[in-house]
């Protein structure tokens, strides 16, 4: 697991570190200091830390003038013990909500599994977005943790979507595509 870093080939056009909106703003990394864990197993150090023991993120990038962040996760998505989603919405949704970002891909092919609790974090950010005319996605999540994520009706707030490729895109042209695939559904 040490070995997955987040995407970086959108490096040269946005850092979260680098972003005085980002939550993350101001964050020094090392590429030599592994202290973060997920089972036990460390992580690579660009990770970044929103307050889960077991889950990771990075935002990758942000348009505040469109509206979108693309954020990469890695680890377990646990709401059963952590309350992750809780965490993830207080900690870093909001303050992007409240820079106005309404448009959410969560990039979750590495998270490992998913346990889940309650709806109502998953609920009250599904109605944030919908009322600013947005949406929350989940690209690439693992059958077993779409399995969970289902079984729980939670895709009915956040959507689930499969783009193997989507590291061939710009950021631009990744959101374009979710959009309007997002359009059709709706048509």
């Amino acid at each position: 697991m040490h070995e997955i870093e987040p995407f970086y080939n959108w490096r040269h056009i946005y850092t979260s570190e680098e972003d005085p909106r980002s939550p993350f703003f101001g964050r020094t990394y090392s590429e030599f200091e592994f202290s973060q864990t997920v089972y036990n197993y460390y992580i690579h150090p660009q990770w970044d830390d929103f307050g889960s023991r077991t889950l990771y993120m990075k935002i990758i990038y942000a348009d505040y003038e469109l509206q979108f962040a693309v954020i990469e996760l890695i680890g377990e998505w646990n709401d059963a013990i952590e309350n992750d989603i809780m965490e993830m919405k207080r900690e870093v949704m909001d303050l992007l909500f409240n820079e106005g970002i309404t448009k959410y891909i969560l990039i979750a092919e590495n998270v490992l599994n998913f346990h889940s609790s309650d709806k109502e974090y998953y609920q009250e950010w599904y109605e944030e977005v919908s009322d600013e005319n947005g949406w929350v996605i989940a690209l690439n999540m693992s059958e077993a943790a779409q399995h969970d994520f289902r079984k729980k009706k939670l895709n009915y707030y956040i959507e689930l979507m499969e783009i193997p490729e989507w590291r061939t895109y710009k950021p631009y042209h990744l959101f374009k595509k979710i959009d309007d695939e997002l359009m059709k559904r709706l048509d």
